[in-house]
């Protein structure tokens, strides 16, 4: 089937549609909302599309731009995500470019010429570079399928990523008002989806918000005590050999673990703004091209990174907000197979995440609003219900309540004991020492410990010294971080690492709040077999299903295509389809277009030697 076929207008739009996506892309049927999506905007409908990330966003402007008249025009600020996408739209046989700033003059122009010529499907354009008078004049010559505003969350000033050259995209409703506009995103609470439609005029268009969950990726949040040491265990014991990506919040941190992890033997590369460009770019390479890499990195990684196969994202330092993290953590797992989202997380972040809110240069309204999006992401941190449902019910989805049987709550549900009277010690405490120290001067007035510090200022003379010594150093940390995310402590904002008591700790000091706190128990491994939620196996078992044998070799194989072509591997196969060829063992051409990922092009370019390697295999 050509493209052009595929765009005829006297065919059913819902036949046609389909057999695009199976003819071009190898997939049997879609998914959720997407079908709804596709013929919406297929028909000249604007929307604005909420859909996790691996739930299949591209699908719904790529197939529509296949489906109208001219080029689709797609807007991204990511680079990487462009090559990417790109690369693997050429391989389906669709005609597809980019035009950025990797770009030189020629390389531009000649882009320029292909699309004024109506030689291609799909153009993908930085914001920067379309806000130009040049480049909008030349897109008013051209015929335009569509617009499609990728990341449209970085138009909001409250999401977690805004950037100020996407405000300037309303103009596109104004200079092309008969060209269909879709807007899509991964994350966006209430606030940020009025503020998308507002600032990209559609208010009026539908919203299609598929659901948030991401059943195949298990949540696990643990008490920070010494992290490097906690993300070894967790890669070695559930990860080794695997892909993943770990989150720091700083450079040095960054640097620092990615040597440390390296002198474990796991084969760890850094990544942060501070290190040269072609250092990042060589990196960033080995990640996606590689096998096996832990990247670790600030958060100036990862968008745009397309690869499916992220068996887990760490968390080493605590995000801002719910938006960050689920965006983050969205990162893995991008193949629907098991995988991670881990994090470990203390006192000592909350704070550090306070102070960078109070001292940093914004309004107050967008200070309240960003202490709110860290007070939810504390909650979901602290809650001894299931993460998922707390998670999704942050971004207004309806959950059941139950048993998700893929977080760390769900498997192993953590006790609950009363601390109001630890808590009424800790409370007294911070307000007879003044309110201007920090949770270690605090804990050793608590267990009585004589220090320097204590006698120097005489707390040891203080009726509260060693009133705490039935518990240790680790629970009153715990109660600690407990009574701060409860809202009854609070940083100082003006004395670094202080904590002072808040309106709500008058009703615990007179008995008249309960407060009820997790029980600190070590971190339990998840046990194997099934979770209760999709029928997953463990995270840690992501192989082909199929022969081992035969499995390697195509992985191989697929390496080898990938390094000649200049592209990802996964661009050449996703490991679903490889698992797919291994499991099924297919004989015949009409037996390997069968398989999930295998459209026509790809069938054409790649058929006989995967039927060679299935056969070779039998002897």
């Amino acid at each position: 089937m050509t493209l052009s076929a595929a765009r005829r207008p006297d065919d059913d739009l819902a036949t046609t549609a389909l057999s695009a996506l199976n003819h071009v892309f190898g997939l049997p049927g879609f998914r959720g909302s997407q079908e709804q999506i596709v013929r919406h905007v297929a028909s000249g409908g604007d929307c604005l599309v909420l859909m996790p990330t691996g739930g299949g966003k591209s699908l719904c402007y790529q197939l529509p731009s296949l489906l109208r008249p001219g080029c689709g025009i797609v807007v991204s600020p990511l680079i990487a995500l462009m090559r990417d996408q790109v690369a693997g739209l050429l391989e389906a046989g669709v005609r597809a470019a980019v035009l950025n700033s990797s770009l030189s003059w020629d390389e531009a122009n000649a882009v320029e010429q292909q699309l004024l010529a109506g030689e291609l499907d799909l153009l993908y354009v930085a914001p920067e570079r379309l806000l130009t008078p040049r480049c909008l004049a030349m897109l008013g010559r051209a015929e335009i399928a569509l617009f499609a505003i990728d990341e449209a969350h970085c138009v909001s000033q409250w999401g977690h990523d805004f950037r100020p050259e996407y405000i300037g995209l309303s103009a596109i409703a104004e200079k092309f008002p008969n060209v269909p506009r879709i807007a899509l995103t991964a994350t966006a609470d209430e606030l940020t989806r009025r503020e998308i439609a507002e600032r990209l005029g559609l208010t009026d268009a539908p919203h299609f918000v598929a659901s948030f969950d991401r059943p195949n990726i298990r949540y696990e949040i643990v008490d920070k005590q010494s992290a490097p040491a906690q993300l070894k265990a967790f890669i070695e014991d559930r990860h080794a050999g695997d892909a993943g990506i770990v989150y720091c919040l700083s450079r040095a941190k960054v640097e620092d673990t990615a040597a440390t992890l390296t002198k474990f033997g796991i084969h760890a590369l850094p990544y942060h703004a501070g290190l040269d460009a072609a250092t990042r770019a060589r990196n960033q390479d080995r990640f996606i091209n590689e096998d096996g890499i832990v990247m670790v990195a600030t958060v100036a990684f990862g968008m745009g990174i397309d690869k499916p196969d992220v068996r887990f994202v760490a968390h080493l330092d605590l995000p801002k907000s719910i938006e960050a993290y689920y965006q983050e953590t969205g990162r893995a797992g991008r193949d629907g197979k098991p995988s991670d989202a881990w994090m470990a997380y203390g006192l000592s972040d909350i704070v550090q995440q306070r102070r960078m809110i109070d001292e940093s240069s914004g309004a107050e309204a967008f200070k309240r609003v960003s202490i709110g999006k860290l007070d939810a992401l504390v909650g979901l941190c602290e809650t001894t219900h299931c993460r998922r449902d707390r998670l999704l019910g942050y971004f207004g989805e309806e959950t059941t309540g139950t048993n998700c049987g893929n977080c760390d709550n769900c498997l192993n549900p953590p006790k609950v004991w009363n601390g109001s009277v630890a808590a009424q010690k800790l409370l007294s405490c911070a307000y007879r020492t003044g309110q201007r120290f920090g949770a270690i001067h605090l804990i050793d007035v608590l267990i009585g410990r004589v220090t320097e510090k204590v006698t120097q200022f005489g707390h040891d003379r203080l009726s509260v010294f060693g009133i705490g010594a039935e518990l240790n150093e680790k629970q009153w940390r715990a109660v600690m971080r407990q009574l701060v995310a409860l809202g009854h402590l609070k940083p100082d904002s003006e004395a670094f690492g202080a904590l002072k008591l808040t309106d709500s700790s008058r009703g615990v000091l007179k008995g008249e709040t309960e407060v009820m706190l997790r029980e600190q128990v070590a971190s339990a491994r998840p046990p194997r077999g099934k979770s209760r939620r999709g029928d997953l196996a463990p995270a840690a078992a992501t192989r082909g299903t199929g022969d081992a044998g035969l499995f390697a070799r195509l992985k191989a194989w697929r390496s080898d295509v990938a390094r000649t072509r200049g592209v990802p591997a996964y661009v050449v196969l996703h490991d679903a389809t490889i698992d797919g060829i291994a499991a099924t063992r297919p004989t015949t051409l009409a037996q390997l277009r069968g398989i999930p990922g295998i459209g026509d092009k790809k069938l054409e370019h790649y058929g006989q030697e995967l039927l060679a390697l299935v056969s070779a295999s039998d002897t």
